[in-house]
């Protein structure tokens, strides 16, 4: 009833003879843009909180104190035989929201040992260190290698690290389907361009699962993705949701990542030690953790 008063009130101001009714026009349209850009102000406000509160669901979602995965990565690229390498991956959650990874290539032979560790830190920093056989030593990542390609994959060294949803500022774009799945379509784009290879990113978040079903990867031009990925498969194991097949795909020159999980294990209470320079340098430390 009240916008009914409201919407009638205007009409006669439009309606309104003479000179006074020109004055009272110009002050009408004057009052209307205000409420125009007032609404779009409060609507475009409404989008980024929610936005920000999806991106922080998405983050907190349950995966679990720690995981153990088998997991294949195949390389595959127009008119080359697709390269197959196996890899473990372990991570733990720590108090105050750190975040622990090791990966671990088990083969082929020229791979194999090949190792990095990931420590994110809660307040968003991340240190990364490599390790390489063939050098016998950790070298730590330099952190502004954001970019840098890991093994040659599609990844970069910034796809493997933990990041924080204040790290971005974040908007919700719409409602999207991603096969069969109604997704919300998340814009993230970095607060400091400097700790990000990215200038955006839209992921397609399924709301039952929380978890993202496409992310688009935006480098260089903010309208044109440079990178894609897509879950193919996922399950529950013992009550999380995990994604056990993605896909990820430079979408310049075709070439494509593709992650396989064979195995995954969940809250297996890992140490401590299996997330330190030492397990990384020294393969037998985490032998014994594999799934």
């Amino acid at each position: 009833m009240a916008a009914t008063v409201w919407y009638s009130w205007l009409g006669s101001l439009w309606t309104a003879p003479g000179g006074a009714g020109t004055e009272q026009r110009a002050a009408c349209r004057r009052a209307m843009g205000l409420v125009f850009l007032t609404a779009l102000l409060l609507s475009s406000a409404v989008l980024a909180d929610d936005g920000a509160k999806l991106a922080q669901r998405v983050h907190d979602r349950p995966d679990g104190k720690d995981s153990t995965s088998a997991v294949t990565m195949s390389l595959t690229e127009e008119g080359k035989p697709a390269r197959i390498r196996g890899m473990v991956v372990f991570r733990a959650s720590a108090a105050g929201s750190q975040v622990s990874t090791l990966i671990r290539f088990t083969d082929p032979a020229d791979i194999q040992g090949t190792g990095l560790l990931t420590i994110d830190g809660a307040g968003g920093v991340s240190n990364q260190w490599i390790y390489l056989p063939a050098m016998q030593r950790v070298r730590r990542v330099d952190s502004n290698r954001k970019g840098g390609r890991f093994v040659n994959s599609d990844y970069y060294f910034e796809d493997l690290r933990d990041r924080k949803p204040t790290m971005d500022a974040h908007r919700l774009l719409g409602r999207e389907r991603v096969g069969d799945t109604d997704c919300e379509m998340l814009e993230s784009v970095p607060v400091d361009a400097s700790n990000s290879v990215y200038v955006r990113r839209v992921s397609w978040i399924d709301p039952k699962s929380l978890l993202p079903l496409r992310i688009d990867f935006f480098e260089r031009n903010a309208d044109q993705p440079s990178k894609r990925l897509l879950v193919v498969k996922r399950e529950q194991i013992q009550g999380y949701w995990t994604v056990m097949d993605s896909t990820l795909n430079d979408l310049a020159s075709g070439h494509q990542t593709r992650l396989t999980v064979g195995r995954v294990l969940y809250d297996r209470n890992l140490p401590e030690s299996l997330f330190t320079s030492r397990a990384l340098a020294e393969e037998r430390v985490e032998r014994e953790f594999r799934p």
